[in-house]
């Protein structure tokens, strides 16, 4: 099967997309950004792959009588059975290499204790690992690190007191060792993992037993697939970076224009907030690039001012827009600028202002920034399609939509619950017209 692939190498996350001959998209991956860009650009296409696997699966399954009104059940069993998988690979890995840089040279006479300490952590790790991935658990990541991270400190804070061994000497081992894990790439085939995915799913769908035969055949049939790289083009923030030659790269304003055309035909503006710019565009109806803005001179009013301000406040990034949703009166902020951002928040906190009030003035200070930079490229014209990571947080959406239409008027506002992808989609959208030229 001829795959035509785009990556959108991000500054905190890696994207991809798969199209199909037909323009269809089969898979989308997504992996966090990593200090080795040619590795996490492998990983996001992997990842797109496998879900061009399961799409597939999917379609195949559409006719076995037997998982009627059940097929998203099965199909959920099986992806959560395969990411245990993945996990259970990278956590022997994780171990093996925390073992690894327990030495005398390092950590002198407490290697014994710490080593000791390692291996009753990576047993309860192993142990809780299939609950992890149950039917009904919802996790708030699918990174390795963030999952592996979360639980090996709860986990290695409590073994370690236990233990009588300081908490600091487990956590400096992970942090030598998760890097080298990150930026290594599995030597078993997907498919293989597949395969132990599927007869994992089988063993726990003990009702299917005796449709099995009649399930696994086209779902065998698909790992038979070959998936062919026909033509592949990157582009992104680290661009530049990608394994690819000069003729397979696009610029980011050119695929993320093309990106929303192609997700909203009707798109003449542009606002894509991603982790390290912001990008105004104005595209004309064939989602050509007709003018744009970029503010990248700092990561002020970006994804990255996010991070920062929940390490500030000390709440996940995923949790500011739940928390700005409750003020009650916004805080008026003065500066986005990152440097003097923790500054004036703590300074805003110390005069008794409530964290929503002033978490609701720092999305509505961010949007008004991306204002200034959508007016410089020709204002907001209907439809205005807003894109990036920060397109999922609902406190800057809200702030958005308001301020659109307090100075544009009624405009419609398009928000794709893939909009993270629509660099790599316009990447591989390219990659479509490169294939067939």
């Amino acid at each position: 099967m001829d795959c035509y692939i785009g990556i959108d190498l991000g500054s905190t996350t890696t994207k991809a997309v798969v199209l199909d001959t037909n323009d269809e998209v089969l898979g989308r991956g997504i992996t966090n950004s990593r200090s080795n860009y040619d590795i996490a650009a492998q990983i996001a296409k992997q990842e797109a792959l496998i879900d061009t696997r399961f799409n597939l699966f999917r379609r195949s399954l559409i006719d076995v009588e037997s998982l009627r009104g059940r097929q998203d059940a099965f199909l959920d069993l099986l992806e959560r059975s395969f990411r245990l998988e993945q996990y259970l690979e990278q956590l022997a890995d994780l171990r093996d290499t925390c073992e690894g840089n327990v030495t005398e040279q390092r950590f002198g006479e407490r290697s014994d204790a710490l080593r000791e300490v390692l291996r009753a952590l990576f047993g309860r790790l192993f142990a809780d690992a299939p609950a992890m991935f149950a039917p009904g658990v919802d996790r708030k990541s699918d990174f390795f690190r963030d999952i592996a991270g979360s639980r090996y400190q709860a986990v290695g804070e409590e073994v370690a007191t236990a233990a009588d061994l300081e908490f600091d000497a487990v956590l400096n081992v992970y942090d030598r060792s998760i890097i080298d894990v990150e930026n290594r790439i599995s030597n078993e085939s997907e498919s293989a993992k597949l395969k132990r995915a599927l007869d994992r799913a089988f063993t726990e769908a003990t009702d299917l037993a005796a449709s099995e035969e009649a399930i696994r055949a086209p779902v065998t049939g698909v790992l038979d697939i070959a998936l062919d790289e026909t033509y592949t083009v990157g582009t992104g923030y680290g661009r530049a970076r990608l394994p690819f030659s000069k003729e397979h790269i696009r610029s980011e304003i050119l695929c993320h224009g093309l990106g929303a055309h192609r997700m909203y035909p009707n798109t003449a503006t542009v606002l894509d907030i991603g982790g390290q710019d912001t990008k105004a565009i104005q595209v004309d109806a064939d989602g050509i690039v007709e003018n744009f803005q970029m503010n990248d001179r700092c990561a002020a009013g970006c994804g990255r001012y996010l991070g920062y301000i929940a390490d500030e406040m000390n709440v996940g990034l995923h949790e500011l827009g739940p928390i700005a949703m409750e003020a009650t009166r916004p805080v008026r902020i003065n500066s986005t600028c990152t440097v003097f951002a923790g500054a004036e928040l703590r300074d805003r906190l110390a005069l008794g202002e409530k964290r929503e009030n002033i978490l609701a003035g720092l999305h509505r200070a961010i949007i008004l920034r991306a204002m200034s930079t959508l007016s410089r490229s020709g204002g907001v014209s209907d439809e205005f399609t807003f894109t990036g990571g920060v397109a999922k947080n609902q406190a800057a959406v809200d702030a958005l939509k308001a301020l659109v239409r307090e100075n544009y008027g009624e405009i419609t506002i398009n928000i794709n619950p893939e909009s993270i992808y629509t660099g790599a989609l316009g990447a591989a959208t390219f990659a479509v017209r490169a294939g067939e030229a």
